[in-house]
């Protein structure tokens, strides 16, 4: 039985049609009404409403003409905005009765949610609007108008480019042709075609009603595109806050179209997504998870959210990041960043206290949650325990960062068999198990994700003191290369890292092969000494890995030296074969 077919149902007359409303939750709780795109019905929201129904009174309705709601007679006419905000009113009024209602749109759910929040006939029933992949037809009608008075070749290319992306809008203003393709071939073809481009999960939907839906529905398009665009509303400003969620791979709208939002939204809050358009069939733990914070923040007197500051707070707010060898230098710094981020942090190291000091001061730094693990990631069996107590205590990450590891030098002959082996379990099986245990979490979940695996500029630049280090670190980075190729498909990213000389404790733990105890000490503290004086900072290295993540960067060579070496093996490898005989100074 799904979601759904639990929800308490009512019926709601308004303008000459009937609309079917679905209810979840307790209705004393403060009320959440989804609002469908197109060709979508109510069930596009399931996932969301389940995920939502424990802590608010869930609403949803098919619009008029749609799902198991009646269509107005005639159709031409009957889908304006004017009549859709009278259905909005009306369930309004059924389901919260003097209470203001927290609204949230996706498509064309959103494109008539902007008409609600900004009428003022509106004002007083809502109490915050989230926006996904639906922008408001006047804002929309404005853009174009400002680059089209002031063209420059940017703007001109952003018009042109959301014009193409546009392409389906042309189509369905053709009279005739797209209700026979709907109750045609396409009806019947588009729940497969859109599971194979989305990626979308088997479930309640489509629903067999998606041909007359989506008939019905290109009146959405007929009765209100033109005359907005040609004449925009120039009073459309929000009377509530808002939170706009762009999904960073919409083959439908541009990033760009949002850039003018502010002089709309006094109250604006922006959150990106890496995911295609059907995000709440995609991503619906993340929109929950937003969606909750953003109401409880309304409510709690906050328009904006409670966490998060850094540049990248829109787009891992509220999301889990794990980071392994946590406890200091890259791994520190990157789970501070992360916190910064509005992220929720599992701060993971085998050294316990400085996990703790890590989780602790993530904490303050603005992560909303975090905690600390202590597991030594070259134990296959701790690590299992681990992902299995992350995913039960904290759930799925969304972010993994394979940061553990240590330093190995000496040359080839004298490094034992013992050496490889420390150095191999650390640096490389670490990496494996991490990859594989919440890896394959992130791709059960079915949802996304991204890795970061920290190799290093020595896995491409060869060296003659480092051949266990340098080939441990070969290792991660093509690891992490065909590990990439395999997950591109599920939506997972995978990215290595590769600094070069960081200031780092890893100096001063660094083993010598062939080096008695006393030799050792002398040789750590003259290559401490050393990236003392080059003092390339970890915490630039973590800002490479959350730019990475945001690009969904294939390989990240970090400080200068490190991207000269990279540039070095691509085009001149003898080079780089030459240097690698040099004898380091230590």
């Amino acid at each position: 039985m799904t979601v759904l077919k639990r929800a308490r149902e009512r019926w709601v007359r308004t303008g000459g049609v009937e609309l079917c409303v679905a209810e979840l939750g307790d209705p004393e709780q403060s009320t959440v009404i989804l609002v469908h795109g197109y060709p979508d019905s109510k069930e596009v929201w399931s996932e969301v409403a389940a995920r939502l129904a424990d802590r608010f009174h869930v609403v949803l309705y098919d619009v008029r003409g749609h799902g198991r709601s009646t269509a107005p007679q005639p159709l031409r006419g009957g889908f304006t905005l004017e009549k859709l905000t009278d259905d909005f009113l009306a369930v309004a009024d059924a389901v919260s009765p003097g209470r203001p209602v927290h609204l949230v749109g996706h498509d064309w759910g959103s494109v008539q949610s902007w008409e609600f929040v900004t009428v003022r006939r509106t004002e007083g029933r809502i109490a915050s609007f989230t926006s996904m992949s639906g922008p408001s037809l006047d804002h929309f009608g404005h853009w174009i108008d400002r680059r089209l008075k002031r063209p420059t070749p940017r703007r001109v290319g952003q018009v042109l480019g959301q014009g193409a992306k546009s392409w389906y809008v042309y189509l369905l203003h053709t009279p005739v042709l797209p209700e026979l393709a709907w109750r045609g071939p396409l009806g019947k073809a588009w729940p497969r075609l859109l599971a194979r481009a989305e990626n979308l999960p088997r479930g309640d939907y489509p629903t067999s009603s998606l041909p007359t839906d989506a008939a019905h529905g290109a009146w959405l398009y007929r009765d209100n595109v033109r005359a907005r665009m040609r004449r925009p509303r120039d009073d459309a400003y929000a009377h509530a806050p808002v939170q706009l969620i762009t999904p960073l791979g919409d083959v439908f709208l541009s990033e760009r179209l949002y850039d003018d939002l502010e002089q709309w939204v006094p109250q604006l809050t922006r959150r990106t997504l890496p995911a295609k358009h059907w995000v709440p069939r995609t991503r619906p733990d993340r929109l929950a998870a937003w969606i909750e914070e953003f109401v409880t923040g309304v409510e709690g007197g906050r328009t904006a959210p409670a966490t998060g500051k850094g540049p990248h707070a829109d787009r891992f707010g509220g999301q889990l990041v794990l980071v392994t060898g946590a406890g200091s230098g890259i791994g520190r710094a990157t789970a501070y960043a992360f916190a910064e981020a509005g992220a929720r942090v599992v701060a993971v190291d085998r050294d316990a206290e400085a996990a703790a000091r890590t989780a602790e001061m993530a904490r303050l730094l603005g992560a909303p949650a975090a905690w600390a693990e202590t597991a030594d990631v070259s134990d296959a069996r701790g690590m299992e325990e681990l992902a299995e107590k992350v995913a039960a205590e904290y759930g799925v990450v969304d972010v993994l960062v394979n940061n553990a590891g240590i330093g190995m030098t000496g040359s080839f002959f004298d490094t034992t068999p013992e050496d490889w082996k420390k150095v191999l379990d650390v640096n490389l099986w670490g990496v494996i198990h991490g990859c594989r245990l919440f890896g394959k979490q992130m791709a059960a979940r079915g949802q996304g994700g991204h890795i970061v695996n920290v190799a290093s500029a020595a896995a491409y630049q060869p060296s003659r003191a480092l051949p266990a280090y340098s080939t441990s670190k070969a290792a991660v980075l093509m690891l992490s290369e065909c590990l990439r190729a395999e997950l591109a498909g599920q939506g997972i990213g995978v990215s290595a890292i590769c600094p070069g000389l960081v200031n780092t404790s890893i100096t001063a733990t660094a083993r010598f092969a062939g080096a008695d105890a006393e030799e050792e000490r002398r040789r750590q503290q003259r290559t401490a000494k050393l990236y003392g004086m080059r003092n390339y900072p970890p915490e630039k290295v973590a800002d490479a890995v959350l730019r990475a993540v945001v690009r969904d960067a294939a390989v990240v060579p970090v400080t200068p030296e490190a991207r000269g070496a990279h540039l070095l093996a691509r085009f001149a490898p003898r080079v780089l074969r030459a240097l690698a005989r040099v004898r380091p100074p230590v």
